[in-house]
């Protein structure tokens, strides 16, 4: 893959042989940030895990302490009561089955997480092909299918993320930005860390986290030492 000169420069200051401890690896992501917007800064966490074995699944949300730093929009399939709770709770969008056919047809997607009470699952689950690819599917496992719509929202506002696995066993996951201090940016990635360790399924042998790197949107990955669980 052909680098630019920025990236290349940035790069100078990391030795890609060396683990870091996580406080030293999140600074150099912030001193090797460049780009002219706010950089997301990304965790990725290469599993021990087998994803086509339904027992040795990650999936799970943990809310950030600091948010990630980006507005969220949520959306919220509900109906009766459960759609005013979620106005007065500040979701950017409410509906039941009347939204089906703007997203299949229209290709409406103006949102980033999609909130569904349990009683409407069967309108939701008519979108999984175009939810399912997009990781936009409510799940009960990231606290998205629930009564609760309001706890749900409040959440997801204050910086909840989801984590899974991906087809290769890796799971990606934003835990701020680079204009976050170091210390936010570590008390972020210490709560992710402790949820994922958490996740850890039964049947998985030998070790569990096998590589942790960190990067910016547009910067070089910094290896963190996976030996923190």
């Amino acid at each position: 893959m052909k680098r630019g000169k920025r990236y290349k420069e940035a790069a100078k200051n990391i030795d890609r042989q060396k683990l870091y401890e996580p406080k030293e690896a999140l600074e150099l992501v912030k001193s090797a940030a460049s780009a002219k917007f706010d950089e997301t800064v990304e965790v990725h966490i290469r599993t021990g895990c087998d994803g086509r074995h339904a027992d040795q699944q990650v999936r799970g949300a943990v809310v950030l302490p600091n948010g990630t730093g980006r507005s969220v929009k949520v959306l919220v399939f509900a109906k009766g009561q459960k759609l005013d709770e979620a106005q007065a709770n500040g979701a950017d969008h409410v509906g039941g089955e009347e939204l089906i056919p703007k997203i299949q047809n229209e290709g409406w997607l103006d949102f980033d997480v999609v909130v569904a009470t349990p009683d409407m699952m069967g309108v939701v689950g008519r979108l999984g092909k175009v939810l399912g690819p997009k990781g936009l599917m409510p799940n009960p496992k990231a606290g998205t299918v629930t009564m609760d719509v309001a706890k749900a929202i409040k959440d997801i506002k204050a910086g909840k993320v989801e984590y899974r696995l991906d087809k290769s066993n890796i799971i990606h996951v934003p835990v701020g930005k680079v204009s976050f201090t170091s210390e936010k940016l570590q008390e972020n990635f210490d709560a992710l860390l402790s949820a994922i360790i958490k996740a850890r399924p039964s049947s998985v042998k030998g070790q569990f986290l096998r590589s942790i790197s960190v990067s910016s949107t547009m910067g070089p990955g910094v290896k963190i030492t996976p030996n923190l669980q």
